[in-house]
């Protein structure tokens, strides 16, 4: 599978809700999610747990790019992703903890995530489709990031688990 997707900071999460409902986004659920990382040799593994939903495998790759670009994904079940990745624990890299709220629009979902020691970011996943081919969903993304653009921040171009990665990092870097 397929998706477009971009992800920048949230500045003001009220106006982004206000902007959600002018462009007819239905709210579909506020979802407390957390994901592990995994190491992996290509890409990017994680398992996803959901309050109330089955965990989920989610296998992704894409580009460290902080314009919209394309991914590629698959899901998988528990017994799937046994099946896949083997019964033996992997090597673990990084939790994300993070409650969403998602909003439809189309074949466009719109997260806005309080990320926990990160803060508020605003992401967009534009579903490729027959009906919604690559091109459609590039634009699509594009109107949307106009739209919200007066809330938006700096554009990021890593995922949450790269963030906090990151954090980790220069909070081990002597101060000189």
């Amino acid at each position: 599978m397929h998706n477009v997707e971009y992800k920048a900071e949230l500045r003001d999460v009220e106006m982004a809700r206000a902007a959600c409902r002018a462009v007819g986004a239905a709210f579909i659920a506020t979802l407390e999610q957390t994901d592990t990382y995994f190491r992996v040799p290509s890409g990017r593994l994680k398992r996803r747990e959901c309050v109330g939903e089955p965990t989920e495998w989610i296998f992704y790759d894409r580009s460290d790019e902080s314009r919209p670009r394309l991914s590629s994904f698959t899901i998988y079940s528990d017994p799937q992703a046994r099946e896949r990745f083997g019964v033996n624990p992997l090597p673990e890299l990084v939790q994300v903890r993070k409650v969403r709220e998602l909003y439809l629009l189309d074949n466009v979902r719109i997260h806005l995530d309080e990320v926990e020691g990160l803060g508020r970011f605003f992401e967009l996943e534009a579903m490729v489709s027959p009906g919604f081919p690559v091109p459609r969903c590039h634009a699509a993304v594009d109107r949307l990031r106009a739209t919200f653009g007066q809330v938006l921040g700096e554009a990021l171009s890593v995922s949450y688990a790269d963030l906090i990665l990151l954090e980790r990092e220069s909070a081990d870097q002597p101060v000189e």
